[in-house]
C-alpha cells in the first residue's frame, strides 16, 4: 500500500465512523416497529453507540492488513443493535443492517471528502460543526426517503432472497468503494487521496440507490400481489353471491314444479316407475347442499365458488381439507394460494378430451410438523418448461403471475412450493412449517 493511501486511511477518525454507523441504525430504528418502549429503546441505542465506538477504536489499533475485518466487526455490532431494538426476525435485521451499513459508509465518506476539501486546515470547532451538519443532513434525507417505503411502525417482511440480494449489493459496494485502500494497483483504484475519497463517495451513493431501488421493486411487487389477491377475494365473494342467488331462483322454480311432481307420483301405480321418478327428483335437488364446510370461512368461499364454476365446465373437484390448518394465514394469502392453484388446475383440466377424466383433487393435511396443501389435476400431457421450470402455456401479458403469487404467499410463511407432472396428473404442493 502506498504512502498516500496509508495517510488517507489513517486520517479517517474512527469516532466519526462509529457515529455514522450508529446514526444509520437509528434511521431505521425510529421508522420500523420497535421491540420496546421509548426509554428502553434509548438505553439500547446508547449501549449500541458505546459498543460501536469501542469496536471502531479497537479496529483503529489494528494493522492496515486487518482493516476490513475491523469494519466487519462494526457491521456485526450494527446488526446486534438493530436486532435488539426492533421487533423483527434475524433475516429482516440482516437486511436492514446491510442498508444501514451502506448508508453509514455514504455519510462518512461524503463528510470526509467535503471536510478534506474545505476544512483541512481549520480548527476543531469548525470541523465539529461541519461534521454535525453534514451527518444530520445526510441522515435526515435518508430518513425522509426510507419513511416513504417503510411505513412508520409497520411490520417489515423480508425473505431470504431479499437478504441475499441486499448483502450482495452491500458487499460489492463496500469492496469497490474501498478497493483503493487495499490494492492501489488495479484499473478501478487510485493512488491519490482526493480521488480515493471521490470514488468512495460515488460508489457508496450508487450502492445506496441500488438498495433503495431493490426495496422499491420489492414493495411494488407486493402491492401488486395484494391487489390481485384482494381482487380474487372480491371475486370469490361475488361468486358466492351468484351461487346463493341462483340457488334461491332454482329452489323457487323447483317449489313451483314440486306439486306437479307430487301429483304425478300419486297418480303413478307402477312401483318401478315411481322409484325411478323419486331417484330423478332426488338427483335434481342434490346440488343444493353443495356448500363446502372445511372449518375456514375463506377457504369455504373459495372452494365453493371454484367447485360451482368447475362443474359448469364439466370438471369434477373433490377435496379432503382440514381448513383450520390455514388459520395462521392472512385471508388474502389463502385466496391467492388456493384461488390461483384451482384456477390453473381447472383451466388445465378443461383441455382433457375425455369428459370423464376431467378431475381435480384438493388435499390439506398436517404431517410431521408441517402443513401440506396439495392440488392435483388431470391434464392433456403437454408441459412447457423454461430454465427447468414449468411455466404457463399462455403467452399473453399477465399470465405466469399466478404461480409466482403462490410462491410469494407461501414463502411469506417460511414455506416452499414444488410442482411436478407425469403423463396424466399435474400436481402442486405447498409445504408450510407448522407453528
Amino acid at each position: 500500500m502506498n504512502d498516500i493511501v496509508a495517510e488517507a486511511v489513517t486520517d479517517i477518525p474512527r469516532l466519526f465512523t462509529a457515529l455514522a454507523e450508529w446514526g444509520a441504525c437509528v434511521v431505521y430504528i425510529v421508522i420500523v416497529r420497535r421491540r420496546m418502549r421509548w426509554l428502553p429503546s434509548v438505553a439500547v441505542a446508547a449501549a449500541g453507540l458505546a459498543a460501536l465506538v469501542a469496536v471502531q477504536t479497537w479496529a483503529g489499533t489494528l494493522p492496515l492488513a486487518l482493516w476490513i475485518p475491523g469494519m466487519l466487526a462494526g457491521a456485526l455490532t450494527m446488526f446486534a443493535l438493530v436486532f435488539a431494538s426492533l421487533r423483527i426476525p434475524a433475516v429482516t435485521a440482516g437486511y436492514l443492517t446491510a442498508r444501514a451499513f451502506v448508508l453509514a459508509e455514504l455519510a462518512a465518506s461524503l463528510h470526509w471528502q467535503l471536510d478534506r476539501f474545505y476544512l483541512a486546515d481549520s480548527g476543531a470547532l469548525p470541523q465539529t460543526l461541519f461534521f454535525g451538519t453534514v451527518y444530520a443532513l445526510v441522515l435526515a434525507l435518508a430518513w425522509v426517503a426510507e419513511r416513504r417505503h417503510l411505513p412508520r411502525g409497520a411490520h417489515v417482511e423480508i425473505g431470504w432472497r431479499d437478504l441475499v440480494g441486499a448483502l450482495a449489493i452491500a458487499a460489492v459496494t463496500f469492496g469497490i468503494s474501498n478497493l483503493s485502500f487495499t490494492n492501489a494497483s488495479t484499473p478501478f483504484s487510485s493512488r491519490l487521496g482526493p480521488e480515493i475519497l471521490y470514488i468512495r463517495t460515488l460508489v457508496d451513493l450508487c450502492g445506496y440507490i441500488a438498495l433503495y431501488v431493490q426495496h422499491e421493486i420489492r414493495r411494488e411487487m407486493r402491492t401488486r400481489r395484494d391487489a390481485e389477491a384482494m381482487s380474487r377475494l372480491l371475486q370469490s365473494q361475488h361468486d358466492q353471491y351468484e351461487i346463493s342467488r341462483r340457488a334461491i331462483d332454482e329452489v323457487n322454480r323447483k317449489h313451483h314444479d314440486m306439486k306437479h311432481h307430487l301429483d304425478a307420483l300419486r297418480a303413478e301405480t307402477d312401483p318401478r316407475t315411481r322409484a325411478r321418478m323419486l331417484d330423478d327428483l332426488e338427483g335434481s335437488i342434490r346440488d343444493y347442499g353443495a356448500q363446502v364446510r372445511t372449518g375456514n370461512r375463506v377457504l369455504d368461499a373459495v372452494l365453493t365458488a371454484k367447485r360451482m364454476r368447475a362443474r359448469e365446465d364439466g370438471v369434477e373437484v373433490s377435496y379432503v381439507v382440514d381448513g383450520g390448518l390455514l388459520d395462521f394465514m392472512d385471508p388474502l394469502d389463502v385466496t391467492s394460494v388456493l384461488g390461483n392453484a384451482l384456477d390453473n388446475a381447472i383451466e388445465a383440466t378443461r383441455r382433457v378430451p375425455d369428459a370423464d377424466e376431467r378431475l381435480v383433487r384438493v388435499a390439506l393435511f398436517a404431517q410431521d410438523g408441517f402443513v401440506m396443501l396439495r392440488v392435483e389435476n388431470t391434464f392433456d400431457g403437454v408441459v412447457r418448461r423454461a430454465d427447468d421450470r414449468i411455466v404457463s402455456r399462455k403467452d399473453e401479458t399477465g399470465h405466469g403471475y399466478g404461480l409466482r403469487n403462490i410462491e410469494a404467499a407461501v414463502e411469506k410463511y417460511g414455506g416452499s412450493v414444488s410442482i411436478g407432472a407425469d403423463e396424466r396428473w399435474f400436481s402442486l404442493r405447498a409445504l408450510f412449517p407448522r407453528g
